[in-house]
């Protein structure tokens, strides 16, 4: 049967936008796609890139902190000049490095020659966590490039050591989310990042010569497979982890006390009378209701109802060891601000485990199949998986230029 009209139940474009700008505010819409500073650095305009950060931080400090800065990376690096410092993962290390002797150079001030103290390991790096096994091979692998990058054979045995580390950890994960219901947000761009750093560390072992320029063909292709399968199977995931259910309106008052039956039950009398008087240890507290009694024992620590329905004021009845008052205004404030929470009921959304937002947007609850598969397209639209995608699919050209690459960095040391 083909469905036509109103049974189609499709939400209105402008309630999908509302819904989807709640969550990008919230900052849960996820992101899975590759850090600029990777895309940069891992380029052909790596050199370039390197040589702009550099000659920005020198603008940015005094001269006493410039000569400090120079000593401190003179020293770190073992001179003033870096084999293949300008490319791929070695600029990328250096950019790290530049970075983070700068913070110490700001942070101490000026200082008489090199002073370097060792810096801690950043929480996360290029997106992602430093404490995954992915992160901290990553992390690991590119702190140690600076005090090796000018012995070719060094840089060429360590290099291969942890790419074989990454490829294995690499392997594994996707294991994990093809194969064992691990797919998150979280590992996606863990598996992204990985494999980026990871085709570099090869391309790097070629420019070495210390593996053929196939193998990198061969991960290259390798790598853009598994991106396809893996995007089909987050997007399946997504389909299945997003919920929505719509904010419901505002609802019908419910009898006010003067319109109430004369056999109304005492609570429901009681917790009218509240908002006007207050019994704290047996003593009253405001102005009396002569036509109600409250029966309230001393010390009893629960809130004042609004009603039978057992609401609550949104305040505890004060104990006899606190001294603090409460009046009629204070009661009839917080009276008012239930009802209203009374009378609407906050929608939720969920983006995946631990990805979640209460909002207001009302809809027919029908609609929110649709809605939360328009959300679906709308989450992986804003990936900017195109661009990843490219990442792999260098054409021979950019590939052999990127084969080719040689250029060095030099410290500015006057």
């Amino acid at each position: 049967m083909i469905l036509t009209g109103r049974s189609l139940c499709l939400p209105s474009r402008a309630t999908v936008q509302e819904l989807f700008s709640v969550a990008r505010d919230a900052s849960i819409i996820p992101d899975i796609s590759l850090d600029p500073v990777l895309t940069t650095f891992l380029s052909l305009d790596s050199s370039a890139a390197l040589q702009h950060q550099y000659d920005f931080l020198q603008r940015s400090m005094s001269m006493e902190q410039q000569s400090t800065f120079n000593l401190n990376l003179t020293a770190e690096l073992g001179g003033s000049r870096v084999t293949c410092g300008g490319v791929g993962v070695v600029a990328l290390a250096l950019s790290m490095l530049f970075d983070q002797v700068a913070q110490q150079v700001r942070a101490q001030g000026s200082t008489e020659g090199p002073s370097l103290t060792q810096p801690s390991r950043p929480k996360r790096i290029f997106g992602i966590s430093s404490s995954s096994r992915i992160g901290w091979i990553i992390h690991s692998f590119l702190s140690l490039i600076p005090g090796i990058a000018n012995n070719q054979d060094q840089m060429a045995e360590t290099t291969e050591l942890y790419d074989n580390w990454l490829k294995f950890e690499l392997l594994d994960h996707y294991e994990r989310m093809t194969t064992k219901k691990r797919m998150s947000s979280v590992s996606m761009q863990q598996w992204l990042t990985g494999a980026a750093i990871h085709l570099h560390m090869r391309i790097h072992q070629a420019r070495l010569q210390s593996v053929p320029s196939g193998s990198v063909e061969s991960m290259r292709i390798s790598y853009k497979t598994g991106l396809g399968h893996l995007v089909r199977g987050y997007t399946a995931y997504l389909r299945a982890n997003i919920q929505e259910t719509p904010a419901l309106g505002p609802q019908k008052p419910r009898t006010s006390a003067a319109n109430r039956p004369k056999h109304a039950n005492t609570s429901t009398i009681t917790n009218m009378t509240c908002s006007n008087s207050l019994l704290v240890n047996g003593s009253q507290v405001g102005p009396s209701n002569k036509s109600t009694t409250l029966s309230s024992t001393a010390g009893i620590n629960r809130g004042c109802k609004t009603d039978e329905s057992g609401g609550d004021f949104g305040f505890n009845v004060l104990n006899g060891s606190n001294d603090t008052m409460m009046t009629g205004d204070t009661l009839n404030t917080s009276f008012r601000y239930s009802r209203k929470e009374e009378g609407s009921k906050l929608g939720l959304l969920v983006i995946e485990p631990l990805r979640n937002v209460s909002h207001s947007v009302q809809h027919h609850p029908c609609e929110s199949p649709a809605i939360q598969e328009a959300l679906v397209t709308r989450i992986i639209n804003v990936q900017d998986l195109e661009r990843n995608r490219k990442f792999f699919l260098y054409h021979d050209r950019v590939f052999q230029s990127l084969l080719r690459q040689r250029d060095d960095f030099e410290l500015r040391t006057n």
